[in-house]
């Protein structure tokens, strides 16, 4: 005996699909209508832009840190009306980013030290792409990411990157960078 298709498979994932390109749709329309509404607010100083990318940095290194330190765990560090200027925007995170390397050794004892540090730097690296990723994308798409907005996020991004090739080279060779700031236990 032969099974046939029926009619409403087709239907079934035609609907699923619908259903999970409306949600992803929905998510979208929400999340331009809260940063709009934010934006409207703060747009006007071009450090504020920052508060912003660093939120959204923040939000993505949470959720790839969520799994060995909890919720919300660089997020609880964050203090509002604090300087956004692009330096201080990267030190803030890569710093308190860095804090929590060692609850991260503790969660992965299997690892040597090297491929701990190598590691975590990725982890947290690649949560901070994707924040700015996901804050350059919105704020296109609100049709303010240029002029000083563009250069202040793009500065932030550039410092990021140096203080984490500096952790890495900190936390593998601490005898070299002394005077510079330890990782807090």
């Amino acid at each position: 005996m032969e099974i046939k298709p029926t009619q409403n498979q087709p239907a079934t994932e035609s609907n699923l699909a619908t259903k999970q390109s409306q949600a992803t749709l929905d998510k979208t329309v929400q999340n331009k209508a809260i940063l709009q509404a934010s934006l409207d607010v703060s747009i006007s100083s071009g450090n504020d832009s920052l508060a912003l990318l660093y939120s959204s940095v923040v939000s993505e290194i949470n959720k790839v840190l969520e799994t060995d330190m909890g919720p919300s765990a660089i997020q609880k560090a964050y203090d509002s009306g604090i300087d956004m200027s692009p330096a201080a925007t990267a030190e803030r995170i890569v710093g308190l980013s860095a804090n929590f390397f060692n609850s991260y050794q503790d969660q992965h004892p299997e690892m040597d030290y090297e491929t701990q540090v190598r590691s975590f730097v990725k982890l947290i690296a690649g949560g901070i792409d994707q924040g700015f990723s996901e804050a350059r994308e919105i704020l296109g798409g609100l049709q303010v990411l240029e002029g000083d907005i563009a250069t202040n996020i793009d500065t932030t991004y550039d410092l990021i990157q140096e203080k984490l090739t500096a952790l890495v080279d900190t936390l593998l060779n601490p005898e070299q960078s002394e005077g510079e700031p330890e990782v807090s236990e």
